[in-house]
């Protein structure tokens, strides 16, 4: 394993970068999670970033970087590229300190983190699919401007202000035996990974990408990726990693974990249900590597850093009930029916004395596969637990319907 003093980042750094954003970044708490702690079987410590003015760890890097900077630079103004939260951090501390900020989003940035941006006071343009075309604009634009760039993550500064979120975990939390973070470009894992090794070399540090885009997991092992796609962690949708954070990673990072999407959007519900709280899907990216590796971790004292919340609230609604529906709690269902008075009245009779809730119906009389005389019926209802969803749907059938499980995908293979 390569020494601390040969990278980029030392743990002097990531102290100086402590005391030099204390008292303008918030000391998040790091609390025990016993009910993620029974789902995982770990003992599990979460770290609330979510609670920072931006709603993200970011803005600790950020500031790191902008205190850095000679009156010269501050007077010409900075610009920086991101899909949100790295946009958020710069454009609040550029403002507080009163430095002109320029700020590139992809396109696809989520309103509510375009709209935070621009409150912030900052300048923005929106540019490219995604975050590596936003970048190539935002250099662009740096050179005609001549404005200087403040990197969302390989940048040493950067590094050592993400950094210190494990010297604060570590203080609260002295005997944590596993660190997971997200990894977009790197950042975080490796600031955290520089301080958490330097004070105790034993923890193990690990490192979350969503399966889409696996650029630091193809650069540790040396292998060619394909990234892309519409992941639900739009904040670590990363093509290109850091050539900085590339070096930390594979020197000192013990291993990086691909989530699977729907396993990132099982971790946003489950802050939300059970620590009532809210992640991004970047944010609950720690959480997906512990659901995915949590055969290893069982039994270990684990912290996880909880990133960000800033995310549409619409799309937590929708992870909420499909989250419903993969648990066996939201049933829906089709039934084709006689178009006669009194059928309707009947199923749902017969599902509320099973206990189950009605949420949604649909009366279909125009599909052409339904007789002239018939009618189809979607119905969307609630049950205590997949065997019960069963239960309601076997009475149904009992009472003389055919039913086929939509969420089931059984409206096609089903007779």
């Amino acid at each position: 394993m390569t020494q601390q003093t040969s990278l980029p980042v030392t743990i002097d750094d990531i102290r100086q970068a402590e005391e030099s954003i204390r008292g303008a970044v918030l000391k998040t708490p790091c609390l025990p999670a016993p009910r993620i702690s029974k789902l995982t079987g770990a003992d599990v410590f979460v770290k609330y970033e979510n609670m920072q003015v931006t709603g993200s760890f970011k803005e600790r890097g950020a500031l790191v970087k902008l205190l850095s900077l000679s009156e010269e630079d501050r007077k010409r103004g900075v610009i920086a590229m991101s899909a949100g939260n790295h946009a958020q951090g710069v454009a609040f501390h550029s403002s507080r300190l009163g430095i002109p900020a320029t700020i590139v989003m992809p396109e696809t940035t989520p309103f509510v983190k375009v709209a935070a941006t621009r409150e912030f006071g900052a300048n923005v343009i929106l540019a490219g699919e995604n975050v590596d075309e936003a970048r190539e604009e935002a250099r662009r634009i740096a050179t005609e401007q001549g404005l200087v760039w403040v990197h969302p993550f390989d940048d040493p500064h950067v590094i050592s202000g993400q950094g210190t979120i494990a010297l604060e975990m570590l203080q609260d939390v002295p005997d944590l035996d596993v660190l997971i973070a997200p990894i977009g470009g790197g950042g975080l894992v490796s600031g955290m990974a520089v301080a958490a090794k330097a004070i105790k070399p034993s923890i193990e540090v690990i490192g979350v990408e969503t399966e889409l885009y696996p650029a630091m997991w193809g650069a540790v092992h040396g292998k060619d990726v394909t990234c892309g796609g519409p992941t639900i962690a739009e904040g670590i949708a990363v093509r290109n990693v850091g050539e900085l954070t590339r070096q930390i990673v594979k020197s000192i990072v013990d291993r990086v974990v691909l989530a699977k999407e729907s396993v990132i959007e099982e971790a946003i519900n489950a802050y939300l249900i059970y620590q009532h709280t809210i992640a991004e899907g970047a944010g609950a990216a720690a959480l997906a590597g512990l659901l995915t590796e949590k055969e290893s971790l069982k039994g270990k004292k684990v912290g996880l850093v909880l990133c960000g919340g800033n995310i549409d609230p619409r799309l937590i609604s929708s992870i909420v009930v499909r989250e419903l529906a993969r648990g066996g709690r939201m049933v829906s269902i089709r039934i084709d029916t006689p178009d006669r008075p009194g059928v309707l009245g009947d199923i749902t009779t017969i599902i509320g004395a099973a206990k189950g809730n009605v949420v949604e119906v649909a009366h279909n009389r125009l599909f052409l596969n339904v007789p002239a005389k018939g009618a189809t019926l979607d119905v969307t209802f609630e049950a205590f637990d997949r065997a019960h969803g069963q239960e309601i749907v076997d009475r149904l059938r009992a009472g003389g319907y055919t039913v086929k499980r939509l969420d089931l995908g059984q409206a096609i293979t089903e007779p």
